[in-house]
């Protein structure tokens, strides 16, 4: 990846336009990273990714009261390896 500095970004924003679509590219202001440039199929992914882990949170927080439902004492903090692998083999 390569770093420029917002002036360099600004200057040549062609350039890194073209250059983004090989590998993305830090823009800097005063030495910290102020933005990237990615490529459209980069960002795609990227959207994608947190997608998922949002549905996969929304999934975990659903979840989550079963096991402690199904906890002995409804302590989650309580479950040995057997319950745990129990539940597991549960949801396949």
């Amino acid at each position: 990846m390569i770093t420029v500095t917002s002036v360099e970004a600004q200057n040549r924003f062609g350039e890194l336009m073209d250059r983004a679509q090989r590998e993305p590219i830090e823009v800097t202001r005063r030495g910290r990273t102020v933005a990237y440039v990615v490529s459209g199929p980069d960002m795609q992914e990227l959207i994608s990714l947190r997608q998922r882990r949002e549905e996969a949170a929304r999934w975990y927080a659903r979840y989550r009261p079963t096991v402690t439902e199904q906890t002995p004492g409804g302590d989650p903090a309580a479950l040995t390896e057997d319950d745990v692998n129990e539940l597991v083999h549960a949801l396949r």
